[in-house]
Protein backbone atom coordinates (compact mmCIF):
# COMPACT_ATOMS: atom_id res chain seq x y z
CA UNK A 1 0.00 0.00 0.00
CA UNK A 2 1.45 3.67 -1.18
CA UNK A 3 2.02 5.97 1.76
CA UNK A 4 -0.85 8.72 2.24
CA UNK A 5 0.50 11.60 0.70
CA UNK A 6 0.89 14.85 2.80
CA UNK A 7 -1.89 17.88 2.24
CA UNK A 8 -1.50 21.01 3.84
CA UNK A 9 -5.34 23.61 4.28
CA UNK A 10 -4.98 26.61 5.43
CA UNK A 11 -8.32 29.06 6.11
CA UNK A 12 -9.39 31.63 8.39
CA UNK A 13 -9.99 34.90 7.39
CA UNK A 14 -13.12 34.40 6.31
CA UNK A 15 -16.21 32.89 7.89
CA UNK A 16 -17.53 29.56 7.16
CA UNK A 17 -19.15 26.68 8.89
CA UNK A 18 -16.28 24.35 10.16
CA UNK A 19 -18.27 21.34 11.03
CA UNK A 20 -19.01 21.00 7.82
CA UNK A 21 -15.85 21.92 6.21
CA UNK A 22 -14.14 19.54 8.74
CA UNK A 23 -16.40 16.89 6.67
CA UNK A 24 -15.37 17.90 3.61
CA UNK A 25 -11.54 17.45 4.64
CA UNK A 26 -12.00 13.91 5.91
CA UNK A 27 -13.99 12.90 2.85
CA UNK A 28 -10.81 13.17 0.83
CA UNK A 29 -8.91 9.26 0.68
CA UNK A 30 -5.28 9.02 0.71
CA UNK A 31 -4.48 11.97 2.63
CA UNK A 32 -2.80 12.99 5.80
CA UNK A 33 -4.28 16.60 6.35
CA UNK A 34 -2.87 19.28 8.22
CA UNK A 35 -4.91 22.17 8.70
CA UNK A 36 -4.29 25.85 9.85
CA UNK A 37 -5.71 28.62 10.62
CA UNK A 38 -4.28 32.50 10.21
CA UNK A 39 -3.25 34.06 11.53
CA UNK A 40 -1.07 31.05 13.03
CA UNK A 41 -1.02 29.60 9.81
CA UNK A 42 0.64 32.34 8.14
CA UNK A 43 3.52 32.09 10.67
CA UNK A 44 3.85 28.09 10.31
CA UNK A 45 3.87 28.52 6.24
CA UNK A 46 6.52 31.05 6.93
CA UNK A 47 8.79 28.56 9.32
CA UNK A 48 8.30 25.98 6.94
CA UNK A 49 5.13 23.90 7.54
CA UNK A 50 4.40 23.87 3.47
CA UNK A 51 7.99 22.40 2.87
CA UNK A 52 6.79 18.80 2.79
CA UNK A 53 3.50 19.02 1.78
CA UNK A 54 2.38 17.29 -1.78
CA UNK A 55 -0.24 19.56 -1.97
CA UNK A 56 -1.80 23.06 -0.46
CA UNK A 57 -5.75 23.43 -0.63
CA UNK A 58 -6.21 27.18 -0.14
CA UNK A 59 -9.28 27.87 1.41
CA UNK A 60 -8.31 31.09 2.98
CA UNK A 61 -8.87 34.77 2.79
CA UNK A 62 -5.76 36.79 4.77
CA UNK A 63 -4.15 39.97 4.67
CA UNK A 64 -7.96 42.26 5.78
CA UNK A 65 -9.44 43.33 8.86
CA UNK A 66 -13.27 44.87 8.92
CA UNK A 67 -14.56 46.54 11.02
CA UNK A 68 -17.30 50.10 11.84
CA UNK A 69 -17.85 49.48 7.75
CA UNK A 70 -13.83 50.13 6.85
CA UNK A 71 -11.33 47.81 5.73
CA UNK A 72 -8.06 47.30 6.17
CA UNK A 73 -4.86 45.46 4.01
CA UNK A 74 -1.64 44.16 4.81
CA UNK A 75 1.00 42.07 2.69
CA UNK A 76 1.79 38.53 4.10
CA UNK A 77 5.61 38.43 5.85
CA UNK A 78 8.08 38.49 3.62
CA UNK A 79 8.95 34.58 5.08
CA UNK A 80 5.22 33.58 3.95
CA UNK A 81 6.17 35.29 0.21
CA UNK A 82 9.27 33.20 -0.13
CA UNK A 83 7.31 29.78 1.22
CA UNK A 84 4.10 29.41 -1.35
CA UNK A 85 6.57 30.48 -4.52
CA UNK A 86 9.02 27.92 -3.20
CA UNK A 87 6.39 25.21 -2.90
CA UNK A 88 5.68 25.41 -6.30
CA UNK A 89 9.42 25.59 -7.25
CA UNK A 90 9.79 22.53 -5.70
CA UNK A 91 7.17 21.04 -8.51
CA UNK A 92 4.52 20.88 -5.98
CA UNK A 93 0.76 22.21 -6.63
CA UNK A 94 -2.03 23.70 -5.04
CA UNK A 95 -5.70 23.90 -5.08
CA UNK A 96 -7.48 27.49 -4.29
CA UNK A 97 -11.14 27.50 -3.59
CA UNK A 98 -13.79 30.13 -3.49
CA UNK A 99 -12.76 33.22 -1.38
CA UNK A 100 -8.89 32.49 -1.73
CA UNK A 101 -9.37 34.26 -5.16
CA UNK A 102 -9.74 37.82 -2.70
CA UNK A 103 -6.87 37.13 -0.40
CA UNK A 104 -3.72 38.96 0.36
CA UNK A 105 -4.77 42.32 -1.59
CA UNK A 106 -1.36 43.84 -0.80
CA UNK A 107 0.15 40.56 -2.42
CA UNK A 108 -0.14 41.45 -6.27
CA UNK A 109 1.67 37.81 -7.27
CA UNK A 110 -0.84 35.90 -5.19
CA UNK A 111 -3.51 37.19 -7.86
CA UNK A 112 -1.22 35.97 -10.97
CA UNK A 113 -0.63 32.49 -9.59
CA UNK A 114 -4.42 32.15 -9.40
CA UNK A 115 -5.24 34.21 -12.39
CA UNK A 116 -7.77 36.37 -11.19
CA UNK A 117 -8.59 38.92 -8.16
CA UNK A 118 -11.47 39.09 -6.51
CA UNK A 119 -11.55 42.89 -5.34
CA UNK A 120 -13.26 44.35 -2.05
CA UNK A 121 -12.55 48.02 -3.21
CA UNK A 122 -12.22 49.65 -6.53
CA UNK A 123 -8.22 48.36 -7.78
CA UNK A 124 -5.85 46.82 -10.07
CA UNK A 125 -5.75 43.56 -11.45
CA UNK A 126 -3.48 42.23 -14.04
CA UNK A 127 -2.30 45.80 -14.66
CA UNK A 128 -5.90 47.23 -14.79
CA UNK A 129 -7.63 49.19 -13.22
CA UNK A 130 -11.11 47.48 -11.93
CA UNK A 131 -14.13 48.11 -9.70
CA UNK A 132 -14.37 46.02 -6.59
CA UNK A 133 -16.07 42.70 -7.61
CA UNK A 134 -19.26 41.33 -7.48
CA UNK A 135 -21.07 38.78 -5.70
CA UNK A 136 -24.22 36.51 -5.24
CA UNK A 137 -25.07 34.34 -2.94
CA UNK A 138 -26.99 31.09 -3.07
CA UNK A 139 -27.46 30.93 -6.38
CA UNK A 140 -28.59 27.96 -8.35
CA UNK A 141 -27.13 27.07 -11.62
CA UNK A 142 -25.48 24.18 -13.65
CA UNK A 143 -21.87 24.06 -14.15
CA UNK A 144 -21.01 23.26 -17.28
CA UNK A 145 -17.47 21.03 -18.21
CA UNK A 146 -15.74 22.22 -20.77
CA UNK A 147 -12.50 19.67 -20.81
CA UNK A 148 -14.28 16.24 -20.44
CA UNK A 149 -11.10 14.99 -20.70
CA UNK A 150 -9.24 16.15 -18.22
CA UNK A 151 -8.04 14.73 -15.15
CA UNK A 152 -10.25 17.35 -12.84
CA UNK A 153 -13.23 16.76 -14.62
CA UNK A 154 -12.73 12.84 -14.86
CA UNK A 155 -16.14 11.15 -13.70
CA UNK A 156 -18.08 14.54 -14.16
CA UNK A 157 -21.30 14.84 -15.95
CA UNK A 158 -21.40 17.19 -18.69
CA UNK A 159 -23.03 19.46 -16.44
CA UNK A 160 -24.49 19.47 -13.13
CA UNK A 161 -26.50 21.81 -10.85
CA UNK A 162 -25.01 23.38 -7.65
CA UNK A 163 -26.29 26.07 -5.28
CA UNK A 164 -23.44 28.33 -4.27
CA UNK A 165 -22.22 31.68 -4.39
CA UNK A 166 -20.83 33.11 -7.49
CA UNK A 167 -18.10 36.10 -8.00
CA UNK A 168 -18.09 38.82 -10.77
CA UNK A 169 -14.48 39.43 -11.04
CA UNK A 170 -11.76 39.57 -13.26
CA UNK A 171 -9.97 36.31 -14.57
CA UNK A 172 -6.48 36.24 -16.72
CA UNK A 173 -4.32 33.55 -17.53
CA UNK A 174 -6.34 30.59 -17.54
CA UNK A 175 -4.15 27.99 -19.16
CA UNK A 176 -7.06 25.70 -19.11
CA UNK A 177 -10.90 26.35 -18.84
CA UNK A 178 -12.36 23.06 -16.75
CA UNK A 179 -15.96 24.60 -15.90
CA UNK A 180 -18.44 27.30 -16.66
CA UNK A 181 -21.06 28.43 -14.84
CA UNK A 182 -24.79 28.59 -16.73
CA UNK A 183 -25.40 32.29 -15.51
CA UNK A 184 -25.28 35.68 -16.96
CA UNK A 185 -22.13 37.25 -15.14
CA UNK A 186 -23.36 41.04 -15.73
CA UNK A 187 -23.74 43.80 -13.19
CA UNK A 188 -27.71 43.20 -12.53
CA UNK A 189 -26.71 39.73 -11.47
CA UNK A 190 -24.72 40.88 -8.46
CA UNK A 191 -24.47 42.88 -5.54
CA UNK A 192 -21.03 45.13 -4.71
CA UNK A 193 -18.67 44.07 -2.57
CA UNK A 194 -17.49 48.03 -1.27
CA UNK A 195 -21.62 48.26 -0.46
CA UNK A 196 -21.48 45.37 1.70
CA UNK A 197 -18.07 46.60 3.13
CA UNK A 198 -19.66 49.74 3.82
CA UNK A 199 -22.72 48.14 5.80
CA UNK A 200 -24.62 47.78 2.43
CA UNK A 201 -25.73 44.04 1.85
CA UNK A 202 -27.11 43.38 -1.40
CA UNK A 203 -26.53 46.32 -3.11
CA UNK A 204 -25.07 47.57 -6.51
CA UNK A 205 -26.33 51.31 -6.41
CA UNK A 206 -24.19 53.49 -8.94
CA UNK A 207 -22.09 50.21 -8.92
CA UNK A 208 -21.46 50.01 -13.13
CA UNK A 209 -19.04 47.20 -13.68
CA UNK A 210 -18.18 45.84 -16.71
CA UNK A 211 -19.19 42.07 -17.45
CA UNK A 212 -16.58 38.92 -16.64
CA UNK A 213 -16.16 35.64 -17.64
CA UNK A 214 -18.20 33.06 -16.70
CA UNK A 215 -15.43 30.38 -15.89
CA UNK A 216 -15.42 29.33 -12.57
CA UNK A 217 -12.70 26.47 -12.69
CA UNK A 218 -9.27 26.41 -14.35
CA UNK A 219 -5.84 25.10 -14.23
CA UNK A 220 -2.69 27.32 -14.84
CA UNK A 221 0.88 26.57 -14.27
CA UNK A 222 3.16 28.18 -11.30
CA UNK A 223 6.84 27.87 -11.32
CA UNK A 224 7.70 23.84 -11.16
CA UNK A 225 3.99 22.86 -10.33
CA UNK A 226 0.37 23.84 -11.16
CA UNK A 227 -2.97 25.16 -9.47
CA UNK A 228 -6.71 24.25 -9.92
CA UNK A 229 -8.85 27.36 -8.81
CA UNK A 230 -11.76 26.23 -8.19
CA UNK A 231 -14.24 28.89 -7.36
CA UNK A 232 -17.82 26.79 -5.96
CA UNK A 233 -17.46 25.97 -2.22
CA UNK A 234 -19.32 28.39 -0.34
CA UNK A 235 -20.77 26.34 2.77
CA UNK A 236 -22.06 23.38 3.63
CA UNK A 237 -24.25 22.38 0.67
CA UNK A 238 -21.48 22.78 -1.26
CA UNK A 239 -18.89 20.71 1.20
CA UNK A 240 -21.46 18.02 0.95
CA UNK A 241 -22.23 18.24 -3.03
CA UNK A 242 -20.81 14.76 -4.39
CA UNK A 243 -19.80 16.38 -7.69
CA UNK A 244 -18.23 19.13 -5.95
CA UNK A 245 -16.18 16.56 -3.40
CA UNK A 246 -15.38 14.23 -6.82
CA UNK A 247 -13.32 17.67 -8.49
CA UNK A 248 -11.99 18.59 -5.54
CA UNK A 249 -10.61 15.33 -4.62
CA UNK A 250 -9.99 14.99 -8.58
CA UNK A 251 -8.00 18.45 -8.77
CA UNK A 252 -5.68 17.90 -5.52
CA UNK A 253 -4.67 14.33 -7.22
CA UNK A 254 -3.75 15.73 -10.41
CA UNK A 255 -1.57 18.72 -8.83
CA UNK A 256 0.12 16.62 -6.73
CA UNK A 257 1.38 14.63 -9.69
CA UNK A 258 2.90 17.86 -11.01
Amino acid sequence: MSAARRLLVLSGGHPYDADAFAGLLASLDGWTVTHLIHPEAEAAVAAGAAEEADAILFYDMPGYGFASGKMTTRPPSPAYRRAIPGHFARGRGAVAMHHALAGWAEWPEWADMLGGRFLYAPGEANGEAHLDSGYLHDVRYDAVVIDPDHPVTAGLPPRFPLCDELYLAPVWGAATPLLRADHDFVRGNFYSAAEAVAGRMFSNTGWNHRPESDLIAWEKPVGAGRLVYLQPGDGPAAYADPHLRRLIANALAHVAAA
